[in-house]
């Protein structure tokens, strides 16, 4: 039933890339997101599948599955938008889709978007003076000097200084050990740390910086622990295969010595940290988006997924539908000056969203584009999540 439910959605998804809904003195929102239709549907309109639902369709349509139950909130409220959906995964290429008249009316653009889809929205955002939302990619894409580009979902520096800021806030006088692996990525989270350091009033904290071998094991980190007081370890790399091995470690080492990890934002998606080799470790990591939903919306967006799609929602549809209707709202009632007011804090959703200006050089004092700066920190214990921070 939840195949045959999606087949119907994506012919609805069609129809409505197709047909233009040109209404007057309607503020115009253009959703810019990957669906792969024309991967799906053959020329004759038949779905190319049989049975089968690609995963890499998934992510764009539950999305846009958010978008449209925002968009049926937002009717209700007789909050009148003209909204398109404009798939990026269509034969046409972006600076193609960035002539076509709903783009060229916008007065907001919603992109989920990959990497090379960043630099020409933010061009095409700066050029018209319409706020672009990059809803999914924690970077700039080498943007720069753009007061109209939003990112919600935060970069790896912010994350570094959110990371800081608890630590500093509940460790500040603990032994703080970073185990890392040999890398580039790693050599820049390590610097982005020490940026923070430098620019973090108060008392600076005492990391130690631990680099273990391709294929460590446990006792590579006993040495570092001290069985009289906790321990906290800060995984610093991205790298997932890293974390899931550093863990199930320091699960092993939690039996003996006190032990609490700090992870990554990566770790948002390691479903794996729920098994037994995790047991009685804390985990922490950040994310931007509030992923402990308990309000009415959120039972009312689960409710819907079980009676009508027999499933449950996944993290992108609550994006998607707390994008479409905050900024929705707030394109509404501000109409032309949306701009001046994207980090206004009101139509909370589920998050708490901290859109700050970001100022790369802070000799030139030159506005580079705005960023989401609100971080939750997660607690993971033996497959409970907590907000601790």
């Amino acid at each position: 039933m939840r195949f045959l439910m999606r087949i119907f959605l994506l012919a609805g998804i069609l129809i409505l890339s197709i047909q233009q809904y040109i209404i007057a003195q309607k503020p115009v929102v253009t959703v810019i997101l990957p669906l792969y239709l024309d991967s799906a549907f053959d020329a004759s309109g038949q779905y190319r599948f049989g049975k089968q639902f690609p995963k890499y369709i998934s992510p764009g349509l539950e999305f846009y599955e958010g978008v449209q139950l925002a968009i049926d909130s937002l009717n209700k409220e007789k909050v009148n938008l003209d909204v398109h959906i404009i798939d990026s995964r269509s034969s046409k290429s972006i600076n193609d889709i960035l002539q076509q008249p709903a783009v060229q009316e916008s007065d907001l653009i919603l992109g989920f978007v990959s990497n090379n889809e960043i630099r020409p929205l933010a061009m095409f955002a700066n050029q018209n003076q319409v706020p672009f939302i990059n809803v999914n990619l924690p970077n700039d894409g080498g943007v720069t000097n753009n007061p109209y580009m939003v990112i919600l979902n935060s970069s790896l520096f912010s994350h570094c200084e959110g990371i800081y800021t608890f630590l500093q806030r509940n460790y500040s006088t603990s032994k703080i050990v970073v185990f890392r692996k040999a890398g580039a990525q790693e050599d820049r989270l390590k610097n982005y740390l020490n940026d923070v350091e430098k620019s973090t009033l108060g008392t600076s904290l005492k990391l130690k910086y631990v680099t273990l071998p391709e294929n460590f094991r446990p006792e590579h980190l006993t040495p570092y622990f001290d069985s009289t007081r906790i321990t906290m370890c800060v995984a610093g790399s991205l790298d997932e295969s890293f974390a899931r091995n550093l863990c199930a470690s320091l699960a092993e080492i939690n039996k003996t010595y006190p032990v609490q990890v700090m992870g990554m934002p990566t770790w948002d998606g390691i479903r794996e940290f729920d098994r037994k080799e995790y047991r009685d470790l804390d985990i922490f990591y950040s994310t931007p988006f509030n992923p402990v939903r308990t309000d009415a919306v959120s039972e009312q967006i689960n409710l819907y997924f079980k009676e009508k799609l027999y499933a449950r929602p996944s993290d992108m549809v609550f994006r998607g539908f707390e994008s479409m209707y905050r900024f929705g709202k707030l394109l509404r009632e501000l109409g032309p000056n949306i701009s001046s007011g994207i980090g206004e804090k009101k139509y909370k959703v589920f998050t708490d969203f901290d859109i700050q200006p970001v100022l790369l050089d802070k000799q030139k004092q030159q506005l580079d584009y705005f960023e989401n700066k609100k971080l939750y920190i997660i607690k993971k214990v033996n497959g409970v999540v907590s907000t601790v921070f």
